[in-house]
């Protein structure tokens, strides 16, 4: 089971999550205020940032065992959203740039669409309301 602590006080408008690290994230309000200084992703934005990090660490760990020479993973997520409530992701597209040495471009795609159509369980989770999409790129370093 995954547990995470949430906590929000007055007078700021943000809450703060705590993980199993204990390291805390700071979660802006869904309409961020100008008036404060950003503390960190709102909830929609941070549903992106774990699909596409939990994405990137199956790519990691798939080319890790293909004994890949990367030296970098870059990812770029976008999302739509309805534009009334309660705002529900309808697509969300995910590209991967892996950057490395004689990296083979098909072997990489089939590493990202293996990480999300089998182990990205946020990927999994959100299938159903959304269509996610993966595209990749690999370029020499």
């Amino acid at each position: 089971m995954k547990t995470i602590e949430i906590e929000w006080r007055a007078g700021r408008e943000r809450f703060e999550a705590h993980g199993h690290s204990g390291v805390p994230i700071a979660v802006d309000a869904p309409h961020f205020d100008p008036a404060s200084a950003p503390a960190g992703p709102n909830p929609s934005e941070l549903l992106l940032v774990a699909a596409g990090a939990c994405a990137a660490w199956d790519v990691v760990e798939i080319l890790r065992k293909q004994r890949a020479s990367i030296d970098a993973i870059d990812v770029h997520v976008e999302g739509d959203q309805d534009e009334d409530p309660p705002w529900t992701f309808r697509a969300i597209r995910v590209h991967f740039t892996v950057l490395g040495r004689d990296l083979d471009a098909e072997r990489v795609a089939k590493a990202v669409r293996v990480s999300e159509s089998t182990y990205c369980s946020v990927i999994s989770t959100v299938r159903g309301a959304a269509d996610v999409t993966v595209t990749s790129e690999v370029v020499s370093s």
